[in-house]
């Protein structure tokens, strides 16, 4: 048996109160003391040393239970860790960023990539080298913001990191692709934002983030005015017209101040 690590000695040492006390004081601040027992029954099956912080502690929405829970989820460095551990990583390639696209998301301005490509390498029995690439769009991975405004907005870790994020996510896709047997649920990077059971949600409660597109359209004919917007909303289909139910008062809203700042030409004399 490989001998305990410091930190894996220290863990041990401590009784149950003392390692809730320490993890939510360093490791988990402010996590409710019943999500840390979880991460460590998460642990303690995977074999794993919960003070090297393997695991994080996602808040999600439930659609069926119809409130935010916490779910315990392995984050990007584990994935390494474990692929490191097989002594068949041969290298993961630096990430590499398709053209940067600028467009109001949510009613916020943002400057992101357009897709994130990462490889991984995996040596295989007979010596042969084989490479795993990933391609992620950042569209469909970025974290929203949500709350009561349900904004589709991307939430301040990606709008600050647009290129770290996506990078995280392309990685453990290409991760799990070179090694099916130790990664193969989502990352907490790649899950942030998102919601558990999103079919249970009722349709028009929240615009996801495929949605993001259709919103820019529907930004833009709002700001253009209320003739333009009634237009481009009997233009669309009715899922379209479904999704964006949530925000359709916001929107007329929007073209209406846009009428109003417009200038009034002077009539003719």
């Amino acid at each position: 048996m490989n001998a305990l690590t410091k930190s894996e000695a220290g863990a041990l040492a401590l009784s149950e109160p003392e390692l809730l006390r320490v993890l939510s004081s360093s490791l988990y601040p402010g996590a409710n003391h019943d999500s840390i027992r979880m991460v460590l029954g998460y642990c303690k099956a995977a074999g794993l040393d919960p003070m090297q912080k393997p695991v994080h502690i996602v808040p999600m929405w439930d659609g069926k239970a119809g409130q935010m829970r916490d779910v315990v989820m392995p984050g990007v460095n584990l994935y390494r860790t474990q692929a490191s551990r097989s002594n068949q990583m041969a290298g993961i390639s630096e990430p590499e960023f398709g053209p940067d696209v600028t467009e109001k998301i949510g009613g916020q301005q943002i400057t992101y990539p357009a897709w994130c490509r990462v490889t991984v390498k995996r040596l295989l029995s007979n010596g042969a080298v084989a490479e795993f690439t990933a391609v992620e769009y950042w569209t469909e991975n970025y974290a929203i913001k949500g709350g009561k405004e349900k904004s589709i907005a991307p939430n301040a870790m990606w709008s600050k990191r647009p290129r770290g994020q996506i990078a995280k996510c392309a990685e453990a896709q290409a991760l799990r692709k070179a090694f099916p047997e130790i990664a193969s649920g989502a990352t907490a990077e790649e899950m942030e934002g998102k919601a558990l059971h999103p079919e249970a949600q009722e349709p028009a409660a929240v615009v996801t983030v495929a949605d993001a597109e259709l919103v820019q359209r529907a930004e833009m004919a709002a700001e253009s005015g209320t003739v333009v917007y009634a237009e481009f909303w009997k233009g669309i289909t009715a899922a379209d017209r479904k999704a964006l139910q949530s925000i359709h008062t916001d929107l007329k809203s929007i073209a209406q101040r846009s009428d109003s700042a417009k200038p009034v030409e002077a009539e003719e004399v």
